[in-house]
C-alpha cells in the first residue's frame, strides 16, 4: 500500500515528568513499531525524553496519545508537540 505524503505527519515530542529510568524509550520503540512509526527517542540531559515520530496521520495521533501517559512506572507531567517536516526516516531507534 502506497503512503502519499499528504497522509504523513511528523512531530517532535518532548516529555517531562518521571520519564527517565522507567523504560520510556524502550516502550516508545515498541509502540512505534506496533503503529508503523519511523523516528527515534532519546534521553535529554535535562531529564526529559525527546522523540521524533513520523508515519500515517492516524498512527502518529495514537503515538502522541500513548506518549501523553507514558510507561506504567513513570508519568508524564507535560508533553510538548511540535510539527516537523516529513523526512525519509526508516525504523525507530533508541538513542
Amino acid at each position: 500500500m502506497s503512503r502519499g505524503v499528504e497522509n504523513l505527519r511528523a512531530v517532535r515530542l518532548v516529555a517531562s515528568g518521571r520519564v527517565q529510568g522507567v523504560g520510556f524509550r524502550w516502550q516508545a520503540r515498541q509502540q512505534a513499531r506496533a503503529l508503523g512509526i519511523d523516528g527515534w527517542v532519546k534521553n535529554r540531559g535535562d531529564g526529559r525524553v525527546e522523540m521524533v515520530a513520523q508515519g500515517e496521520r492516524t498512527a502518529v495521533g495514537r503515538f502522541i496519545a500513548w506518549a501523553r501517559s507514558g510507561p506504567g512506572y513513570g508519568y508524564v507531567e507535560h508533553l510538548e508537540v511540535t510539527d516537523e517536516p516529513v523526512r525519509g526516516m526508516t525504523g525507530f531507534d533508541v538513542r
